[in-house]
C-alpha cells in the first residue's frame, strides 16, 4: 500500500461556537446559536456555548497540547459576529484581534492554520433579517469574507468558505434541531440556494485578492439500500443525490441535479435553477467530512427523498448511534474522482463520539476511538494508493466540546476537557494518533493490531 506523502497535513478540527466560550467578549455579537440553545428543549441539559473549551481564553495552552500532538495543520472557525457584530457593516477590532493572535501562535509552533469562514453560527442580527432566507445573504457573507481575507490572507493559506452547507439548510431549516429551528421544506431548499451563493460569492471575492486556495468543507456519505428490494435501491439513489450531489453538482458542475426540483416539487424555488451557474466557482480543493453510511429503506412520508435510515442489528456503533463503516471513505473518495475528475481532496472531519471513561492518574483509556482513527486512516491511505489526490487528514476534535444540540453529552475529543476545572488531558487515542504522525503514517496497520492486542 502507498504510503503517506512528505506534504501531507496531519491536523485536528474545532470550530467556534464550540469550544471558544465568552460567545459576548469584547463587543462580540450574539450569534444563532447563543440564542437557539438558550431556547427550553432545544439542548441537551439545557446547555449553552458560554463556556464551552474557554478557548478564548486558554488558546495558547491548546496550541501547546497540538504541538506535543505533533499536528502541522489545525483547521478551525470563525466567530462571524465576533468580528462583525451585526454580520453587516462595522467591524471589531478586537475579534479580529483574537484570530490574529490566533493564526500567529500556530505558525510559531509551524502549524499550517485552515480557516473555515463559517461553522453554523450566524450573526443573530442577520437572522432578524432573515438569515440565509433573505436573498442578501450571499452579498452578507462576501463583504465579511473580505474582512478576514484582507486580515489573514498573508498568513493563512488554506480557506474554507462553508461548512457542511447541507446541515446548515437540513437540520436548522427542515427539521428544526439546529439553529435557527425552523420547520420547512421550502425554507430548507431556499437557504440552501442561499448558501450556495454565498459560497461562490466568497470565492469569488477571495480571486481578486487572495493569494492562496479556497475550498469547501462537505459532509458526504454513502447510501446503501437496506435490501434488494426496487424500492429501497430507488430510494437509496434518491438519497445519494439528496445528501451529495445537491451541493457537490452546482459547486463542481454549475448545476443542480435534475432530480432536485422533483424532490422538493413545488417546494423548490423557482429562480434557483436559473442562478445556479452563478454557484460554480472554481474551487482549489474540496473538503470531505466523512463519518458514516446510511442504510436506507423506501419511506414514502421522508421527504424530499422518500427514504428512511435504519441500522443492522450487528453494526458496530459510536456514540452517537452512527455505524463505524472505514470503507465507506474509500469509497466516497474514488466516486468523486470519478463523477468530477482530479481535485485535490483533504479529509476535513473524520472522527467518533466514545463512552470515554474519567480521567485516572492522568490517563483516559478510549481504544475505541483509536481504532476508529486508524481504520479510516487505512481507508484513506487506500484511495491514496488508487490515485485520489489526498493531501490532509484532520481527526474531528482536538478537544471535547460543546456537541450542538447535544449539549456537553457527546464527546468525540482527542483531549478530554473537564468542563468544571477546563483541566485538559490527552486520551489515549491522542497518543496512538500522536505517535502515527511521529512515524508520517507509516506501519499504520502494524499500529493498528498492536492496539487491538
Amino acid at each position: 500500500m502507498i504510503g503517506f506523502p512528505t506534504s501531507f497535513l496531519w491536523g485536528a478540527a474545532t470550530s467556534a461556537y464550540q469550544i471558544e466560550g465568552s460567545p459576548l467578549a469584547d463587543g462580540a455579537g450574539a450569534s444563532i446559536w447563543h440564542r437557539f440553545s438558550r431556547e427550553p428543549g432545544r439542548v441537551v441539559g439545557g446547555a449553552t456555548g458560554d463556556s464551552a473549551c474557554d478557548h478564548y481564553r486558554r488558546y495558547r495552552e491548546d496550541i501547546a497540547l497540538m504541538a506535543w500532538l505533533g499536528i502541522n495543520a489545525y483547521r478551525f472557525s470563525v466567530a462571524w459576529a465576533r468580528v462583525v457584530p451585526d454580520g453587516n457593516g462595522t467591524l471589531n477590532p478586537k475579534g479580529l484581534g483574537f484570530y490574529d493572535r490566533l493564526v500567529d501562535a500556530l505558525l510559531a509552533q509551524g502549524i499550517e492554520p485552515m480557516l473555515t469562514l463559517y461553522h453554523w453560527d450566524l450573526p443573530a442580527a442577520l437572522e432578524d433579517r432573515g438569515g440565509w432566507l433573505n436573498p442578501d445573504s450571499a452579498k452578507w457573507f462576501g463583504d465579511y469574507a473580505q474582512v478576514l481575507f484582507q486580515a489573514l490572507d498573508d498568513r493563512v493559506r488554506l480557506w474554507l468558505t462553508l461548512n457542511e452547507p447541507w446541515v446548515s439548510a437540513v437540520l436548522g431549516y427542515l427539521t428544526g434541531t439546529h439553529a435557527p429551528g425552523r420547520r420547512g421544506l421550502r425554507e430548507a431548499a431556499l437557504a440552501a440556494h442561499h448558501l450556495l451563493l454565498a459560497h461562490a460569492e466568497a470565492v469569488t471575492a477571495y480571486r481578486a485578492v487572495g493569494r492562496h486556495r479556497i475550498g469547501i468543507a462537505l459532509n458526504l456519505e454513502p447510501q446503501y439500500a437496506a435490501s434488494a428490494q426496487a424500492e429501497d435501491v430507488e430510494a437509496a439513489a434518491r438519497r445519494h443525490i439528496y445528501v451529495n450531489r445537491w451541493f457537490l453538482d452546482p459547486i463542481l458542475l454549475g448545476r443542480y441535479p435534475a432530480e432536485i426540483p422533483q424532490l422538493f416539487g413545488a417546494d423548490w424555488p423557482r429562480r434557483a435553477l436559473q442562478r445556479a451557474g452563478l454557484i460554480r466557482a472554481p474551487i482549489d480543493f474540496l473538503g470531505v467530512n466523512y463519518y458514516s453510511r446510511a442504510l436506507v429503506v423506501d419511506d414514502p412520508s421522508g421527504r424530499p427523498a422518500r427514504g428512511r435510515l435504519v441500522k443492522r442489528r450487528d453494526a458496530q456503533l459510536t456514540a452517537m448511534g452512527w455505524e463505524i463503516f472505514p470503507q465507506g471513505l474509500t469509497e466516497m473518495l474514488l466516486w468523486i474522482r470519478r463523477e468530477y475528475g482530479e481535485l485535490p481532496v483533504y479529509i476535513t472531519e473524520n472522527g467518533a463520539a466514545c463512552n470515554d471513561p474519567l480521567p485516572e492518574r492522568g490517563r483516559v483509556l478510549d481504544p475505541g476511538r483509536a481504532r476508529f482513527l486508524g481504520r479510516h486512516l487505512i481507508a484513506a491511505q487506500e484511495a491514496l494508493g488508487r490515485g485520489v489526490d489526498l493531501r490532509g487528514y484532520f481527526a474531528w476534535s482536538l478537544l471535547d466540546n460543546f456537541e450542538w444540540a447535544y449539549g456537553y453529552s457527546k464527546r468525540f475529543g482527542l483531549i478530554h476537557v473537564d468542563f468544571a476545572t477546563q483541566r485538559r488531558t490527552p486520551k489515549m487515542s491522542a497518543r496512538f494518533y500522536r505517535n502515527l504522525i511521529c512515524r508520517g503514517g507509516a506501519n499504520l496497520a502494524i499500529a493498528l493490531g498492536a492496539l487491538r492486542g
